[in-house]
């Protein structure tokens, strides 16, 4: 066998596709909300998931709900699950991990962010603007999460 053979492949990323898979918006205290004066609390709930498709072809999905609430009254509820077709190959388990769940939903953000904005506004509540999200840290803390609870099994 020839050395080329045996070499590791190059790491390959590609993006095939994204779109919206899933998109909500709600606002079950209108149009009473309206008449109050704003100053909401908002809350930003995230998570991402990643499902192979086929040899190095994976799905990940961005999951991002954002609730604004006036004292104990929901004044609406935006969600989307902004997902992509990603082509991941060549990389090690650990990078792979990295790619699909910290780089991935880094390239996915925008589109969401973009989506839950045009909801909001669609609702003629004023503009939302998310901050942008550190995938990296998120990704790190949930590696020290799944290590940390792996150690408490044993």
């Amino acid at each position: 066998m020839a050395e080329s053979e045996n070499a590791q492949p190059q790491p390959q990323f590609a993006i095939q596709r994204i779109y919206v898979k899933d998109l909500s918006f709600e606002t079950p205290n209108s149009p009473a909300i309206f008449t109050q004066a704003w100053d909401p609390k908002v809350n930003v709930d995230l998570n991402t998931k990643a499902a192979p498709l086929g040899e190095g072809v994976f799905e990940v999905v961005l999951a991002l709900t954002v609730t604004a609430s006036l004292d104990d009254k929901t004044a609406y509820l935006a969600e989307v699950q902004q997902a992509g077709i990603f082509n991941v190959v060549g990389f090690s388990e650990k990078d792979q991990g990295h790619m699909l769940h910290s780089y991935c939903p880094n390239v996915l953000f925008p589109y969401a962010r973009e989506a839950i904005g045009s909801l909001v506004g669609r609702g003629s509540f004023p503009q939302l603007n998310l901050a942008p999200v550190n995938f990296d840290a998120l990704y790190a803390e949930h590696l020290k999460q799944q290590a940390s609870d792996e150690g408490t099994k044993h």
